[in-house]
């Protein structure tokens, strides 16, 4: 079982930056695909970056160049840096850890909320 809360969530204005943070509790934290998700009204659920506990990262589209994935294994934490914020990238963004052998097993966050907004 693995716990995920999130941190770092607020309101930025158009350009600005933030930096999400999810600590994971309980076991195996380096047996999980670790990534971020978003969802905002009216959406799906959509993912924005992985990372796995060898530092291999992927990004969807609209975040390379902007977004950058990171974890501590020390720390149990992965964490989001988000730079030249769009109104667009307003959501909950959400943390999940997916285990690498059983796709199956998933865990999500309780999800931060971010605004970006003049």
């Amino acid at each position: 079982q693995v716990q995920l809360v999130e941190s770092g969530g607020g309101l930025v204005q158009p350009g600005g930056s933030l930096r999400l943070s999810c600590a994971a509790s309980g076991s195996g934290f380096s047996t999980y695909v670790m990534g971020w998700y978003r969802q905002s009204p009216g959406n799906q659920r959509d993912l924005v970056a992985t990372i796995t506990s060898g530092g291999s990262t992927n990004y969807v589209d609209h975040a390379k160049g902007r977004f950058t994935i990171s974890r501590d294994g020390a720390k149990n934490t992965v964490y989001l840096q988000m730079n030249s914020l769009r109104p667009e990238d307003t959501a909950v963004y959400y943390c999940n850890a997916r285990h690498i052998l059983v796709d199956s097993i998933r865990y999500w966050g309780q999800g931060t909320q971010v605004t970006v907004s003049s």
